[in-house]
């Protein structure tokens, strides 16, 4: 689904993104860990085309992500607070991405009302701008608008930080149903290595930009991984 070929990054004379050769398949869910500095981000902007490669190439369904645009009809992503419109309500906000995708207003709502659990009664038909609210609930906001529309491929990254226990939880057990339920492709990074290995079929370790591990999540999977950051 996403191959990455020769990939290059640099800053200057800094190599921040070094990867050879590596391929996320239609219906995985991946886990992307590593320390602060890893890559993880960098690696996001790069399929999402946000930022230009020193070299190499990337594609999409075998599109070239740098080349066309037709890749964006089925892949979503929620990366950081940017991504949303801080003056408009939550409603506002799920409406207009839920428009952009040839939703109606009465679908966009009868969608969101499936994860009503996960607002806790605290982000649905409130006057509130998406300024004024915790970066709890904005992080729940830019995650569900992510899954409007179905789409195929959704990177997100950090979706774990600034949720409370039961809301991670929650998080962990929507992506798991809605990848079943869509047979669509999940990369999530994540410093939560708990959540990753339970809600991930498979865990890349990005170390400096470049994959220094690439597994298939079992129960070995947690020792593994503390094995590694534990060095």
């Amino acid at each position: 689904m996403i191959t990455l070929k020769n990939v290059v990054k640099k800053y200057n004379d800094n190599t921040v993104l070094n990867i050879d050769q590596l391929t996320f398949s239609q219906g995985e869910i991946t886990g992307i860990v590593g320390n602060n500095g890893a890559g993880k981000t960098t690696l996001f902007s790069a399929i999402l085309d946000l930022i230009q490669l020193s070299v190499g190439q990337i594609e999409n369904n075998q599109i070239s992500v740098s080349q066309s645009e037709d890749w964006k009809k089925f892949t979503s992503s929620y990366l950081d607070e940017k991504f949303l419109i801080d003056y408009l309500t939550p409603d506002e906000y799920f409406n207009l991405v839920g428009s952009l995708k040839g939703y109606s207003s009465k679908e966009v709502q009868e969608f969101i009302k499936g994860f009503s659990d996960f607002f806790n009664g605290e982000l649905e038909n409130k006057r509130k701008y998406i300024r004024s609210l915790s970066k709890g609930n904005q992080q729940k906001i830019g995650v569900i608008a992510a899954l409007i529309g179905n789409p195929q491929i959704i990177l997100l990254d950090e979706p774990f930080s600034n949720l409370d226990p039961t809301s991670q939880y929650r998080l962990r057990q929507i992506i798991k149903d809605f990848q079943q339920k869509n047979n669509c492709t999940f990369l999530i990074s994540s410093h939560d290595l708990n959540h990753v290995a339970e809600a991930c079929s498979r865990i890349v370790i990005l170390e400096k930009g470049k994959v220094v591990d690439d597994v298939k999540t079992s129960e070995e999977t947690m020792m593994r991984l503390e094995n590694y950051f534990a060095i």
